[in-house]
């Protein structure tokens, strides 16, 4: 008996143990004993993600995409496969329900301060949380928006699911992609005034230091109006807007209310006919894909650099 349990015991100790995994997401640090195997994000550019690291097949679904957004051919393939579990914010009953071990989201990208679904409310149920970068603004103090909040992601991402040379060779991609561009922007030029106008006709909606169109306006070689705006996506007031006299404007592209009638919107409002941007009919427009933190950001830096510098 005694040379069987002795037998028994080296098995075990002969075994290896499982190597953990641990990431830091927004103010925590997050341990996975085993990648993620049902998977769920949330938004349009979290899910692309998703996708660009070849994830698909650990996914069970994804939320929060046609309750604001369409689909392009390009997303509709991406997860063709896939069903969408939520049309807007997903509930605790809807990721519990779909057996989802790992939720991909963010603050106002999924979930909500104090909200139902958090990583503290799913903890118990085994569904680790993992943060989008850019939104940890919205808990605590981060660095201002920079492409380095996609890499964070993307490297993150590919720890947590055993894909880290994949995520590597995209980030090292991007970086040669972002040198590629930089090369094109006119040296000694001052920086072009820039404004989001993401939504909103009373007040707009734009982005702050926090968000990223901040960096992707200063990649294509301009400055975002709104960088002293110490918040991420917010609300602003229009006099705000013409004092700061914006050369050129964004314009985010979603929803019911298309990227022409906001342009219309700004072009045909007496009380800011005297921005540059609007005498000079200076507008360029983003999809929402684009100006959130994702894979596309890298073609929305080269329509910029194209709008703000070219013929």
């Amino acid at each position: 008996m005694k040379k069987i349990a002795l037998g028994l015991a080296l098995t075990f100790l002969s075994v290896p143990a499982i190597a953990q995994t641990t990431v830091e997401s927004c103010n925590r640090t997050v341990t996975f004993d085993t990648p993620p195997k049902a998977a769920v994000s949330n938004d349009v550019n979290l899910t692309e993600m998703m996708l660009v690291l070849g994830l698909r097949d650990r996914m069970v679904g994804y939320t929060g995409i046609s309750g604001w957004k369409t689909l392009d051919a390009e997303m509709r393939e991406g997860v063709a496969e896939l069903p969408e579990l939520a049309s807007k914010y997903p509930s605790k009953e809807v990721l519990i329900g779909a057996d989802a071990d790992f939720f991909f989201a963010g603050w106002n990208y999924g979930m909500k301060v104090g909200g139902e679904v958090t990583p503290e409310t799913l903890e118990p149920f085994g569904i680790k949380v993992y943060e989008l970068t850019e939104s940890c603004i919205h808990i605590g103090d981060k660095p201002k928006a920079s492409l380095q909040d996609l890499y964070n992601d993307l490297l993150n991402l590919g720890k947590i699911f055993g894909v880290e040379d994949t995520a590597h060779d995209l980030v090292a991609a991007y970086k040669l992609e972002l040198d590629r561009i930089a090369a094109t922007v006119p040296a000694g030029e001052e920086p072009l005034r820039v404004f989001v106008y993401d939504s909103g006709e009373d007040k707009p909606f734009t982005a702050g230091r926090y968000a990223m169109p901040t960096a992707l306006i200063e990649a294509a070689g301009g400055v975002n109006v709104m960088d002293d705006f110490e918040k991420s996506w917010a609300t602003v007031d229009w006099e705000t807007v013409v004092e700061k006299d914006p050369d050129m404007v964004v314009i985010v592209n979603y929803g019911e209310v298309t990227a022409d009638q906001k342009r219309d919107f700004m072009k045909h409002n007496p009380a800011l006919a005297n921005i540059a941007a609007v005498k000079n009919d200076r507008f360029v427009v983003l999809d929402y894909v684009e100006a959130t933190p994702g894979p596309r950001n890298l073609k929305a830096i080269g329509k910029l650099t194209e709008a703000f510098w070219g013929e």
